[in-house]
């Protein structure tokens, strides 16, 4: 075996071992989901009446965690692939699949349909 082969061998065993490792799990979806929801509360319409819009984001704030938690987890299901997973969600019949690798997320379909759903429903 050349050292070449033998290099690219031990680079890929490497970057396999390192994927496997940041493979996101089921609560870090959960909380990538929220983030999103927070980033979209946080751009709400801004024509509105300054309480109001304090109002939402205050309740949200405080009821956002259990609401997500609650429409989120229970409506997702994870293929794990071993070096990365696709989260599979259905919210509100909108359907959302996101990527998870490398302790990263990256939306394929639907998330930001899915995301303003749950934050009209909070609401």
């Amino acid at each position: 075996m050349s050292n070449l082969t033998l290099a690219w061998l031990v680079g890929s065993l490497l970057v396999a071992v390192g994927l496997a490792a940041t493979n996101p799990t089921m609560d870090a979806y959960v909380h990538f989901v929220e983030a999103r929801l927070v980033a979209e509360i946080e751009k709400m319409d801004q024509s509105g009446p300054r309480h109001d819009r304090d109002l939402i984001k205050a309740v949200f704030r405080a009821q956002g965690p259990k609401l997500v938690e609650g429409v989120v987890r229970p409506n997702s299901t994870r293929n794990n692939w071993g070096l990365l997973s696709f989260f599979e969600t259905n919210v509100l019949d909108q359907p959302v699949l996101v990527l998870g690798v490398a302790g990263q997320f990256v939306p394929l379909r639907g998330v930001e349909e899915a995301t303003l759903k749950v934050g009209r429903m909070a609401f």
